[in-house]
């Protein structure tokens, strides 16, 4: 499943008959979904946090998800360009990520396919650098378990960067994002990490050439499964 933590089914399971809802079982789903789903998109828990950082915005949780969705992409937190456009990935980065993956933006932005859930939903802003902050970690304890749980019919959780590392590979995780994404056979197969596609990891890519030669053909593969 797509999550480590225990959550509101109870012992941290998915009852076996959840784990691919039939039609009316996730039209009830549905509605309980939208019910949360409204919920994040009103949580302003992080406006004073935002107010007080160089662009000083307001919290726009962006999430996107239906609870049919096999795939989960768990990534750090929107960035400005997300913040503004509300649509994740839609830059660089997702076109080498739905390559990666073999779809087309068609299939990547179907929500009751692929559900892209970061650990923080909004903008962090940006630290005296100009680099993005970290994810608030308020976000993913007020609502993490609550959403992983609204999502049972995930089957494969892509992990990308540090803090989603941690939440759900747990104690398998490396010591670096190489060491961890290189392990990336002892996380199948609900889950497999990914290195950041942003154009910056380009280098990376090419001194780990075994990433794009074994791992994207399974990953392909695997999402083909899942999406087709």
């Amino acid at each position: 499943m797509a999550r480590r933590n225990a959550d509101s089914w109870g012992a941290g399971a998915v009852p076996a008959d959840c784990q691919r809802p039939a039609t009316g079982y996730l039209s009830l789903m549905m509605e309980d979904f939208e019910q949360l789903f409204a919920r994040v998109s009103a949580c302003r828990l992080c406006a004073d946090r935002f107010a007080g950082t160089a662009t000083a915005h307001e919290p726009r949780p962006v999430l996107r998800a239906r609870p049919g969705a096999r795939i989960l992409i768990a990534g750090q937190a929107p960035g400005a360009r997300v913040h503004a456009s509300g649509l994740p990935f839609d830059d660089p980065s997702g076109d080498r990520l739905r390559d990666w993956m073999g779809v087309d933006r068609e299939v990547f932005y179907d929500q009751s396919r692929v559900a892209v859930v970061p650990m923080a939903f909004c903008f962090p802003g940006y630290d005296d650098k100009g680099s993005d902050l970290p994810p608030p970690p308020i976000c993913a304890k007020t609502w993490r378990d609550q959403v992983m749980a609204a999502l049972p019919g995930v089957e494969l959780t892509l992990i990308i960067g540090q803090y989603a590392q941690k939440w759900h590979l747990g104690a398998i995780r490396g010591k670096s994002v190489t060491e961890t994404v290189r392990n990336w056979r002892a996380q199948l197969p609900d889950r497999l990490t990914l290195p950041h596609p942003s154009w910056r990891n380009t280098a990376w890519l090419k001194k780990n050439r075994w990433f794009e030669e074994e791992v994207v053909p399974w990953l392909r593969a695997r999402v083909a499964e899942l999406a087709g």
